[in-house]
């Protein structure tokens, strides 16, 4: 989540984001190998489970053998695993080239089946089929869109007499009413490396894209750098958040699980992550009610957008074991009934038009924002390898713990952006 984006997260989304993404865990169908088995691996924890189960349900001779994993270790395996043949039939893929598991960086050796055939292929909006195709091939079944923003629990923020802000001074104002009542604004589990990008991306969605749309275009072409833009000032805001107590105290020794069970129980009053979290929030208090807004940046609340964009789907392994019962897995995911169910129990929005989904009153902003264009991309799925979102992610978790700057950080994502793809 973790980009995502964001606005974007993303959430990869988050997942993703950015990049979002969701922590751990393992699960496994019955049955044995064979032409009746399938195998998944995904990032969908909380989520994939019923359309698993779903899918088992309208095809009753088929087992769905599956694992889930946080989107650190994710990334880490699934490139190993398909170098060396032991990857599943289909695997959760992001959106873009931002990561070490996104569609250019796996479509390019070669790893992922062609999936422009499939019926819902030409069906996606241009915004998410540019980041779901490689060399105009799609790749990636891309099932939701999602957002970063502010998720709040509602009952801990009546219980605090406190408002969501809509400006930047109200941001921080926010911040230091919560922190004397005893209750942090914030959760932040950057001990997970993803989730330190969020709160960064929810800043430089207004802070950067806000005066320039272009902004994306004119780093390809050489013309701008993070370093010399309004980064530094997305940067520098994120660090003012922390040192004006907006989060729980060592976000460093805090892991994603942990930070939801924060935000959940009301031990803050909410948490910035991708509207994937939501889904997760209600698992641990399913009697609580958590809305998603807008972080804001600047003072003016017409100029905040949020990172939105496609989050993380699912692609079939060039080599896969079963391709077709891969391959009716994926358009299962993408047909009106796994889609809602996929983005139902995300609290997302499906990717595709018409498909009779009911918003959740969570994501009504989200919503709001998606349909008025007030929205960017998570911005690593335009960067031009997955190296730059690595170091910054390192690179935050080093300034968190006082063993870099926001200088030094800019400048060797500027160096890992021109080294291209």
């Amino acid at each position: 989540m973790k980009t995502r984006e964001l606005p974007v997260l993303i959430a990869a989304l988050t997942a993703v984001a950015v990049l979002a993404a969701c922590s751990g865990g393992t699960k496994a169908g019955a049955g044995g190998g064979g032409s009746k088995t399938l195998t998944l691996a995904s990032v969908d924890q909380g989520s994939v489970e019923d359309v698993v189960k779903a899918f088992e349900k309208a095809n009753p001779s088929v087992k769905v053998r599956y694992t889930t994993s946080g989107a650190d270790q994710y990334q880490q395996q699934i490139r190993t695993q398909l170098a060396s043949g032991t990857a599943p039939d289909v695997m959760s893929v992001w959106p873009g080239n931002g990561n070490p598991g996104a569609t250019y960086v796996l479509a390019k050796p070669g790893y992922l089946r062609d999936l422009s055939d499939q019926p819902w292929a030409a069906k996606m909006p241009d915004a998410i089929k540019t980041v779901a195709q490689y060399e105009g091939k799609t790749y990636n079944a891309i099932f939701g869109q999602n957002g970063i923003g502010a998720v709040y629990n509602q009952e801990a923020m009546a219980k605090a007499g406190l408002t969501p802000p809509d400006t930047w001074t109200k941001l921080l104002a926010f911040c230091r009413a919560a922190k004397a009542k005893g209750t942090p604004a914030f959760a932040l589990g950057n001990q997970d490396n993803w989730v330190t990008q969020l709160v960064l991306y929810a800043l430089v969605a207004t802070t950067v894209y806000g005066h320039d749309r272009d902004f994306d275009k004119k780093m390809q072409a050489g013309q701008i750098t993070f370093a010399k833009s309004p980064w530094a000032t997305a940067l520098e805001k994120y660090l003012t958040m922390e040192r004006t107590g907006c989060f729980q105290k060592n976000p460093l020794g805090t892991n994603y699980e942990a930070s939801q069970a924060l935000a959940a129980t009301g031990k803050t009053l909410g948490i910035v992550q991708g509207n994937w979290v939501v889904a997760l929030l209600k698992q641990k208090n399913p009697k609580g009610t958590f809305t998603l807004k807008a972080l804001p940046a600047t003072d003016t609340p017409s100029q905040t957008l949020i990172p939105a964009a496609a989050g993380a789907g699912y692609a079939v392994n060039a080599k896969a074991k079963n391709p077709r019962l891969a391959l009716k897995f994926v358009n299962f995911v993408m047909s009106p009934k796994g889609m809602n169910l996929f983005v139902k129990k995300q609290g997302g929005l499906p990717s595709l038009p018409d498909t009779g989904f009911a918003v959740d009153p969570s994501l009504t902003e989200l919503s709001t924002f998606v349909t008025s264009n007030r929205t960017v991309p998570f911005m690593d799925q335009l960067w031009p390898n997955a190296k730059v979102q690595q170091t910054m992610l390192s690179g935050l978790q080093e300034i968190f713990s006082g063993q870099s700057t926001p200088k030094k950080l800019l400048d060797e994502m500027d160096a890992d952006y021109k080294a291209g793809s």
